[in-house]
């Protein structure tokens, strides 16, 4: 098998290419889903945001629509978070991820405080499915789960193993961006066609096939430790899972690299256009070496101690700083990290306006919790207040 060697700028627009980030493309909302693989989903907005960057003339209720439909899918999933994705992917990919899942929420010591071992949990599991098979608010599951069991913490004990369960997140009416973040939050039962085997062997490592080889499709090339990153799975059980027809390539640092056979490899030299990127966006979070995107002198900038990933804006396919809604409702607040030249601020303001046009014909509130990071102070070389006045 030949070998070729990829630069880190090769690897930088390889992914941007993937992920549709070197120009919107004329998909609609599941196809585009389909290529990027999964989209971080903790925040209701972040899809979206996420959609609006790769999507030509992306609409919002185009999304609405494939999340309504359940053609997409939003559920506990890679690195035990909520994650979007094509309903054909969720049952391989949570298969996949099952041994990470169920030692991280059953084996975890809140949910052993209430007195319960994963083996109750295994017993609860098929009247828990029964219970959701219509949508079930989390206050009706728990009252539903302290009827059976008696001990304490048995609310968060609840949610662990909510978390655990083959469940999806249902679509809620009057939702800004398809789901709830507070009480009004609804889980359903995965489809019965679409659940995974939990705890089958052969289950498990058929899913990670398939994960290893969507993952390689939307984010490769990447090495051994980028997959096990993306999943959270152990090294192990992704060396098993590399198919003998993947491509070999070799980094800029001399690692060893996979990638599907036919993966796009763009021109380093392409221009990459600006982005103001969701916030957990995929693209900083699928590999071990994050400095494919995001450089290592910014990365604590942007992740912050408590884990949470700010909302970046991406210059020449690189961060290369951060943005929020301004507070006084007058635009988006652009913080550089370095100054950039004017040419950049002209096409971040076309960037902030169709931005600011899609969360506040929403919920300007979005993603206003986290201001605080930006009241304790950001080291911003050069900042502005872009698309005041934009509707």
């Amino acid at each position: 098998m030949t070998t070729n060697s990829i630069s880190a700028r090769g690897l930088n627009r390889s992914t941007l290419a993937r992920q549709l980030l070197l120009g919107r493309a004329d998909v609609g909302a599941e196809e585009a889903l389909r290529r990027v693989v999964a989209l971080q989903a903790q925040q209701p907005a972040s899809p979206y945001v996420a959609l609006w960057n790769r999507v030509a003339g992306f609409e919002p209720g185009d999304l609405d629509a494939v999340f309504g439909g359940f053609r997409a899918v939003k559920s506990t999933l890679m690195r035990i978070t909520l994650h979007a994705v094509h309903v054909d992917d969720y049952r391989d990919f949570r298969a996949a991820v099952e041994p990470t899942v169920r030692g991280a929420r059953l084996g975890d010591p809140r949910f052993r405080a209430s007195g319960l071992v994963a083996e109750d949990a295994d017993g609860l599991l098929p009247e828990l499915l029964r219970v959701a098979e219509r949508p079930r608010t989390a206050g009706e599951l728990t009252d539903w789960f302290t009827g059976r069991v008696a001990g304490d913490g048995l609310v968060t004990a609840c949610r662990m193993l909510r978390q655990y369960a083959p469940l999806w997140h249902a679509p809620v009416a009057g939702a800004p961006w398809s789901y709830a973040s507070d009480k009004r939050q609804l889980f359903v039962a995965a489809e019965c066609g679409r659940r995974p085997a939990l705890r089958d062997p052969e289950a498990m490592e058929g899913g990670l096939r398939v994960l290893v080889r969507r993952y390689l499709a939307g984010f490769g090339p990447a090495s051994v430790a980028d997959i096990a990153q993306f999943g959270l799975v152990q090294k192990g059980r992704v060396r098993a899972a590399l198919d003998e027809d993947l491509r070999r390539l070799t980094g800029p640092g001399g690692e060893e690299l996979y990638d599907v056979p036919g993966g796009e490899l763009p021109d380093p030299e392409l221009p990459a256009p600006p982005r103001l990127m969701a916030m957990w966006d995929s693209t900083l979070l699928a590999y071990a070496d994050r400095g494919r995107v995001l450089p290592p002198e910014y990365r604590k900038h942007v992740t912050r101690v408590n884990g949470d990933v700010l909302p970046t804006v991406l210059v020449d396919g690189y961060v290369a700083g951060v943005w929020r809604l301004a507070p006084d409702g007058g635009g988006v607040e652009v913080g550089a990290f370095h100054p950039l030249p004017e040419r950049t601020w002209s096409a971040l303001e076309a960037e902030a306006r169709g931005v600011s046009g899609l969360l506040t014909g929403r919920d300007p509130g979005a993603y206003r919790r986290y201001d605080h990071w930006w009241d304790k102070g950001l080291p911003v070389a050069e900042g502005r207040v872009l698309a005041r006045g934009a509707t």
